[in-house]
């Protein structure tokens, strides 16, 4: 299933509330990715909290970003 991500807000913890577009508000927890490429500099937070909606998922001001599909598999409902 492919839904666009419409709304992203961070949250503490390195988290997203993520709204997709069938409505649902999902986390997502960013933890377990900070040690990996360009993800590593989002360790500064305020960095991680310039992260906003890009066509139909999300992206952050340094160009990293992550796959609609992907966000939506992993995060959790809320």
């Amino acid at each position: 299933m492919y839904l666009s991500v419409k709304e992203v807000k961070p949250a503490s913890d390195y988290l997203l509330h993520l709204t997709f577009e069938n409505g649902e508000v999902r986390q997502f927890d960013m933890k377990p990715y900070l040690n990996f490429g360009i993800f590593q500099e989002l360790k500064d937070l305020s960095l991680f909290n310039t992260v906003h909606i890009s066509f139909d998922t999300i992206e952050w001001d340094n160009e990293a970003d992550l796959d609609p599909e992907f966000l939506y598999r992993e995060s959790q409902q809320i």
